[in-house]
């Protein structure tokens, strides 16, 4: 059912425009028919071919996913850097920002972990984000993000740089993933979220940890520790799975020789709120003044230009930033 929803939501944008494009045949038509009427319908034709173009581009978008997982859902984790309450501060926009982002996309969030400072700001959080190509949308957004302002915590008012770094993997189906029971060690503990007196009471938040890699994944969104658990496993399965599938990717790039790519912690954007406000994709070149709309979550324009930039480096085009603003 899932496979099938993913098909129809890919066909649906093909069937509207192909409804669009017959009714803009049929108002032509009507002006054809009628001179005298002919320039509401011309209008009304215009209007209707720049909203087919608009679909057009989402069709055309589609076709830049080449990734086995890119419908599948996303798991974002996101790290605050160094540099304390400012670098938390950032960690929290940037998580208010991706939940606008999914809001407005129709997708699903679903807060997993979340590392909350008891004076402002998070360390880290992890989110699952269901909806079609949510993987595929998302991971142009893996790396590490800057921040330039005017601190709102430094009464001297100078101006700070932070940086949070996304990571951002692939959701996976169990059976695609088995892990051995004796390379876990589970542990419970008191949930340190929210949820009232029960998560104090309870040791429902869950810890697992797999032996033979180091990796560590909590989960205390839930009040009952099976659902933390079952989550938890989710989301460790999806981190194997990336593991394995980058081992595979270096084993392929050592067969086909040194290839650029992009390293974990490089940074991949900028936003500038002081002196002057603009935010630069520094992969494709994309810029946008609009610093407020980006922070409620509009991210399609960089998310767009990053897989057109992704689509002509595999065809082994130049490497050039796009020149173009959001």
């Amino acid at each position: 059912m899932k496979k099938l929803g993913a098909l129809r939501e890919e066909l649906r944008p093909l069937r509207e425009l192909t409804e669009q494009l017959e009714e803009i045949e049929v108002l032509l038509e009507l002006a054809r028919e009628d001179p005298g009427d002919g320039r509401e319908a011309l209008g009304e034709a215009a209007a209707a071919l720049e909203e087919s173009g608009r679909l057009l581009d989402r069709l055309e978008l589609a076709t830049l996913f080449s990734g086995d997982y890119d419908f599948n859902d996303a798991i974002v984790s996101i790290h605050s850097g160094a540099g304390g309450l400012e670098s938390q501060d950032w960690a929290e926009m940037l998580l208010r920002m991706y939940t606008r982002w999914a809001e407005q996309k129709g997708w699903e969030v679903e807060l997993v972990d979340l590392l909350a400072d008891d004076e402002a700001g998070i360390k880290s959080a992890t989110l699952i984000v269901r909806g079609h190509a949510a993987y595929g949308l998302f991971q142009a957004e893996k790396g590490v993000h800057r921040l330039i302002r005017i601190s709102p915590f430094d009464t001297a008012r100078r101006r700070h740089t932070s940086f949070a770094s996304i990571d951002v993997i692939p959701e996976v189906e169990e059976e695609e993933f088995v892990i051995d029971a004796d390379d876990l060690r589970i542990d419970t503990f008191r949930s340190s979220g929210a949820g009232g007196q029960h998560v104090n009471k309870t040791d429902s938040a869950v810890r697992i940890t797999h032996l033979p890699t180091g990796i560590v994944v909590t989960c205390q969104n839930n009040r009952s520790q099976h659902s933390n658990r079952v989550q938890a496993m989710r989301i460790l399965q999806a981190r194997l799975a990336e593991i394995q599938r980058r081992e595979q990717a270096a084993e392929l790039s050592a067969l086909r020789g040194s290839q650029k790519e992009i390293a974990w912690g490089s940074q991949i954007r900028t936003y500038t709120f002081h002196p002057f406000t603009l935010v630069k994709d520094h992969r494709t070149g994309v810029e946008s003044g609009r610093i407020e709309a980006v922070m409620d979550g509009a991210l399609d324009p960089f998310v767009e230009a990053y897989l057109r930039w992704q689509a002509r480096r595999r065809h082994g085009e130049l490497e050039t930033p796009e020149k173009g603003r959001a």
